[in-house]
């Protein structure tokens, strides 16, 4: 019997501590590709890796380009034998061309367009002619006032490549030649720009390997300067460009964050405890890495931002608990670390890291391990609700419109070690707490009394109309005044004269 209960309560406890992390847990497999590859998916591609989503890319455009063949075959056949009796075969394949090119305009097929046009023999023809035009009349960006960072980047850029020397001067070509063909490109939409720039990564990777024979750690060591020198150049072009929904999305996970302010770390399972000076210590810097992401401008950057907030996530936890922390506590801390700082521009950053980054960062390592669990954080705060933080729907509904809000915790029960601040913060919040329950109640008798006050206008303003009702009022005519006695009035002449003072000799 004592071992039964003694499994049961086992059970029970694994129990309800699957149920409070219901809807916070996610399984390592839930962050990998879906295509079973082994790398790191991304809710932006469809739960695939990078590799697996440009491939998944590819078929998609290979079956719209073969979609656009059978159009054309079909539209050919049709005006052959409409115009066979009329025209010759030239002049029907000619007009029959002409009609599937403006059938493909009605019908707004997608534009496919590859940066591996810019390696063939007639891009790099034209790039000789461009040079030469370069030569004769400079180009208008030439006389643009670059900004510090960008020339710092670019003075960067070219002491590193020099020390490639002949691989270093092709890398150097390529990112120009790049830069020059996108600043031509503009019109793309930002989809179509950033699969130029996977595949000049590709590219300019391919090249190193195959045709310079660079080592690996070499080549990744060249990406990552290549990716620094382009997107500080690119960045104002294709971060949060007006073309799409970046910013709508930015404005509403910001106010979806502002209205769970009220959310605490038990709700969260938050392993963490900021009553320790060295774990509220390491929350702040969480908290700071992750809001200074928003001022890199290269993916990099941006990566290494969310890395070091993720590492001081970690140490949190392994100081609260005294050992290391499992991937089970860093999501729910980092959900928390997120909703107590309110990124700025999340989303944007977020769309940013994942079209122009590297694809080889995001698909392994703790970088893509990092930013893949901050995809999953914002996408679990969209979808919060009262079963994700074990609350009933009331409390729930009560907290968001902000009638009340979770009791806070009592400075009387801190330990000696927390700091003053905190408890100051404390007694701050409960103060608040009681002015805004105190603010309830004079409102709610003020309306009270205003009630009662209309109520007895209206019974007094009732009973007067019922007596003047019952007892209407007579006005009587006016009665003529007396006159005095001491006036000159013939009428009281007859009165008797006033009497006079006699004297009595005594």
């Amino acid at each position: 019997t004592l071992v039964f209960l003694t499994l049961l309560l086992s059970a029970r406890r694994k129990m309800n501590l699957k149920s409070e992390r219901r809807g916070i847990h996610v399984d390592q497999s839930e962050l990998l590709c879906k295509k079973g590859c082994g790398y790191y998916g991304n809710p932006a591609w469809q739960g695939f890796c990078s590799k697996c989503w440009r491939e998944e890319y590819h078929k998609a455009r290979q079956k719209q380009i073969q979609e656009d063949w059978e159009l054309a075959e079909r539209l050919q056949r049709e005006e052959e034998e409409a115009y066979a009796s009329s025209q010759s075969t030239q002049g029907a394949q000619s007009l029959t061309f002409s009609k599937f090119e403006e059938k493909k305009t009605n019908e707004k097929t997608r534009k496919v367009t590859t940066v591996k046009k810019f390696f063939t023999a007639s891009s790099r023809a034209g790039a000789k002619k461009a040079e030469i035009q370069e030569a004769k009349a400079p180009s208008p960006s030439i006389h643009r006032q670059a900004s510090i960072e960008t020339d710092r980047v670019s003075k960067e850029f070219i002491e590193f490549i020099r020390t490639y020397q002949k691989p270093g001067q092709d890398i150097y070509k390529q990112c120009k030649l790049f830069l020059d063909t996108m600043s031509h490109k503009r019109d793309l939409s930002i989809e179509e720009q950033s699969e130029c720039a996977q595949d000049f990564y590709q590219n300019v990777a391919d090249r190193l390997q195959t045709r310079w024979k660079v080592p690996p750690e070499k080549v990744e060591k060249a990406m990552d300067e290549v990716e620094k020198y382009i997107m500080t150049r690119q960045y104002k072009y294709v971060f949060c460009p007006e073309t799409t929904d970046d910013e709508k999305k930015d404005l509403a996970v910001q106010k979806r964050i502002r209205a769970l302010h009220w959310v605490t770390p038990q709700m969260l399972c938050v392993p963490v405890s900021e009553e320790i000076p060295e774990v509220s210590d390491m929350v702040v810097k969480a908290i700071t890495d992750i809001i200074e992401m928003d001022s890199k401008r290269v993916p990099r950057d941006k990566l290494a931002c969310i890395t070091r907030c993720s590492k001081h996530i970690f140490n949190a936890i392994k100081i609260t608990k005294n050992e290391p922390a499992s991937a089970d506590d860093f999501l729910p801390t980092l959900i928390y670390i997120v909703l107590k700082g309110n990124p700025p521009r999340l989303q944007s950053n977020i769309q940013y890291i994942t079209r122009f980054c590297n694809p080889s960062r995001l698909m392994t390592g703790e970088d893509g391990y990092y930013f893949t669990n901050l995809c999953c954080a914002v996408a679990f705060i969209e979808k919060l609700d009262a079963q994700s933080l074990n609350l009933s729907q009331e409390d729930f509904d009560r907290f968001m419109t902000g009638q009340t809000s979770p009791k806070k915790q009592e400075s009387d029960s801190f330990s000696p070690d927390v700091c003053l601040g905190v408890k100051q913060m404390c007694k701050s919040l409960d103060l608040l707490s009681q002015l805004n329950e105190r603010q309830e109640r004079i409102v709610s008798e003020a309306k009270k009394l205003e009630k009662d006050l209309i109520d007895w206008t209206e019974g007094i303003t009732k009973e007067v109309e019922e007596i003047v009702e019952k007892y209407p009022l007579e006005i009587k005519p006016k009665s003529q005044a007396l006159a005095a006695i001491d006036s000159e009035n013939v009428e009281n002449d007859k009165l008797p004269p006033p009497l006079q003072p006699q004297v009595y000799a005594g």
